[in-house]
């Protein structure tokens, strides 16, 4: 299939060809009918992408505050690499669309393939899409104009503004900003048996939009216009619709609005609130977040965990069957309101005209139309234009599971730089990360079942870098198909996947690496070089700064990341058995009882090691950013070494001999090498041991901890 995609470094549309999505628990697989281009989202990514770097900084202060936070303690050159690399990741581009169901996943009952629904939110302009249940509606049979369906999340957004404002039917209401979303918000209000009034900086009205008034938002008088349509009371709602940097729709609203009135927001204005009208009248201010209840939140859109109706009425995915039902009913009629209809491949015809738009063509609605193509459904990707993997002697061919960003940002990266791997294959689920990563890397094929990798006689070398609980089934699965194996950290989620995984490590050929890349570091290799601390006991002091994690996100779900100690904590632990050289003896783990900081990612890490040496290891969420994330002090025969951040390394001793460095070094480019040496038969592969052990350890203890 075919995705758009726009390049953030300079603002350029992509079309990409990635394999089809394959159906997952609690989605559908959908082919794409209609895709609706928004001039309002779409048109400011785009025309960001377009500026110069100074002029991004400019638009984006808070991201400019990030990067400076990481230049702080990551060193000059490692930030920027950072930066530049999220430039030049592709962006998936759209939202809103309708098409036909090809498939679902477990667990959905009440869609089957071949049903006509509308969706939202992760509805991209792709031929196919993958979408949770949540996020779709199904449009009846004798649904009228199937485009109108593909405004579902614009119809969205309206309902979620109508519902913030506690909307009545027969309350005057005024719509500031008749764009696409203030046209059908009016026209929805309308079918509520609502009068409306609109408002806006040019005559925008059309027929079907049967406004009670319409009132120019720059005339001088427009305020005192409104309260002459309303018997000098004022009007019961506002919802600001309008996209402007100028705080003129909030000044509006809160001189148009009557006592006690409620101004809701759903479009994107300045939002300075003058104390005076909304003190005086009572005024209530609220903004409608997107689609509704369930957007943003990960157990509803990813998890499809619905919201009790009893509680919600409506939900984001509710929102999109009332705006389907009312358009099945014929109380909303949006035809007009579509005046573009552009065929999918020639998308950038779109996206000229919300931008620059040199034709000067008037336009409300522009959908982009998928037509039929052979090959869309095909689980393997063979770019045509692209020549056959040069395979020779000296270069370890790789296939990867999984295209995140930790992939995108350094395995690829790291690989490339090393000159000695040989990209082969790339096998995802389908999805936004397929797209990004084919879109800039070269593969010989992109496929949607891993297995057809693990079948190819061509491929060396599997990567597993997916999600961290299906680890230990495609590492057990690669190492049975006789391949090597890099995996991710870490290995796996439980004992029994950790003894599934030495078996077929001892039964099976290939090696196995696990990606504990700190104990190649320079800075760890130097100290364990100068100090023989495998010979000489020594106390290892370890703190992670590791910042805040929201309760929701992937990782802190035990299930499915695990758990942020068994999932980046291992580093620690791999790092003190690296230095000291002696089997891990004993490691205790306790958690701190924090009730402002419920997850479990602040803990203490006790470690004794069989050469007599200890380690604490602190690991907290509790930080401020502008700290270093990692601390390491090594204390041993009267010296102290001193790791910060992997940036710089101090030791005290006589003197005090430091060594900072302008990129930061946590060993990924070591850890390939080795990788290949022990490949060629040069090395042993002793890291995995320490790995087996450091893994057994940590998840013995968390057990304890649960109880």
């Amino acid at each position: 299939m075919k995705q758009l995609f726009l390049m953030v470094d300079d603002g350029s549309m992509r079309e990409v060809e990635v394999p089809a999505p394959s159906p997952k628990r609690g989605f559908v697989v959908v082919e794409t009918l209609w895709s609706v281009v928004s001039a309002g989202t779409e048109r400011t990514l785009a025309s960001f992408g377009g500026k110069n770097l100074v002029a991004k900084a400019l638009e984006r202060p808070d991201q400019v505050k990030k990067v400076m936070e990481k230049l702080s303690t990551d060193g000059l050159l490692t930030t920027m690499d950072a930066a530049f690399n999220k430039l030049g990741e592709p962006m998936p581009m759209g939202y809103s669309a309708v098409g036909r169901v090809i498939s679902v996943g477990s667990g959905v009952t009440d869609v089957s393939p071949g049903d006509l629904v509308a969706m939202v939110g992760q509805a991209y302009h792709a031929e196919v899409n993958r979408v949770n249940r949540n996020l779709v509606a199904k449009l009846p049979k004798d649904f009228p104009d199937v485009r109108q369906a593909s405004l579902c999340a614009l119809g969205g957004i309206a309902l979620q503004g109508i519902h913030q404002a506690s909307v009545r039917p027969g309350e005057t209401v005024a719509v500031i900003g008749l764009g696409l979303i203030g046209q059908i918000c009016a026209r929805i209000l309308d079918a509520y048996g609502c009068d409306v009034i609109g408002f806006d900086v040019a005559d925008r009205t059309m027929p079907g939009t049967r406004l009670k008034s319409f009132i120019d938002s720059g005339d001088d008088n427009a305020a005192e216009m409104a309260l002459a349509e309303t018997f000098g009371r004022g009007v019961d709602k506002v919802i600001i619709a309008a996209s402007t940097s100028s705080n003129g729709p909030m000044d509006l609203a809160a001189a148009i609005a009557r006592d006690r009135a409620t101004i809701c927001m759903i479009g994107v204005t300045k939002m300075d609130i003058e104390r005076k009208p909304f003190y005086t009248k009572e005024l209530t201010f609220t903004i409608a977040r997107s689609y509704g209840a369930g957007r943003y939140e990960s157990d509803y859109e990813e998890k499809g965990v619905d919201l009790p109706i009893g509680y919600v009425r409506f939900t984001e995915g509710r929102n999109v069957e009332e705006f389907i039902r009312l358009i099945a009913r014929g109380r909303l009629d949006l035809s007009d309101l579509i005046t573009h209809e552009i065929p999918f491949e020639e998308a950038q015809r779109a996206y000229e005209m919300i931008t620059t738009n040199k034709k000067k063509e008037q336009y409300v609605a522009i959908l982009l139309k998928y037509g039929q193509r052979e090959g869309k459904l095909d689980e393997v990707v063979r770019p045509a234009a692209k020549a056959p993997l040069a395979i020779t002697a000296d270069k370890v061919r790789v296939g990867l599971i999984g295209g995140g960003s930790f992939t995108r940002s350094t395995i690829l990266p790291t690989m490339k730089g090393n000159g000695s791997f040989a990209l082969r294959a790339l096998a995802t689920t389908g999805g936004v990360s397929t797209g990004q990563t084919a879109g800039t890397e070269e593969f010989s094929y992109v496929t949607s079942d891993y297995r057809q990798m693990l079948e190819d006689p061509d491929i060396d070398l599997v990567v597993v870098s997916s999600g961290h609980n299906s680890h230990a089934r495609f590492v057990v699965e690669a190492l049975e198909a006789g391949k090597s194996v890099y995996c991710e950290k870490p290995l796996c989620l439980s004992l029994a996947e950790l003894d599934a995984i030495e078996a077929a490590y001892g039964e099976n050929p290939g090696e196995l690496f696990c990606g504990m890349n700190r104990r190649f570091a320079p800075s760890i290799k130097q100290i364990r070089t100068e100090l023989k601390t495998h010979e000489v006991p020594a106390v290892y002091d370890y703190i992670v700064n590791a910042g805040e994690i929201p309760a929701d996100h992937w990782t802190q779900d035990e299930e499915v990341g695990g758990g942020r100690i068994i999932g980046e904590a291992c580093h620690m632990v791999d790092v003190i058995m690296a230095l000291d050289g002696s089997a891990l003896e004993d490691l205790r783990l306790t958690f701190a009882d924090a009730p402002g900081c419920p997850c479990k990612d602040n803990a203490l890490i006790s470690m004794r090691m069989a050469s007599g040496a200890i380690a604490s290891i602190v690991y907290t969420s509790m930080g401020s950013k502008k700290y270093p994330k990692e601390q390491l002090r090594v204390f041993s025969s009267g010296n102290v070494y001193e790791v910060d951040n992997y940036i710089g390394l101090a030791r005290y001793s006589n003197t005090r001999k430091s060594s900072p460095k302008l990129r930061q070094d946590k060993g990924f480019k070591n850890e390939y090498a080795f990788m290949l040496r022990v490949l060629a038969g040069e090395e042993s592969n002793t890291a995995i041991e320490d790995a087996f052990a450091g893994h057994r350890a940590l998840l013995e203890a968390l057990e304890g901890a649960r109880g």
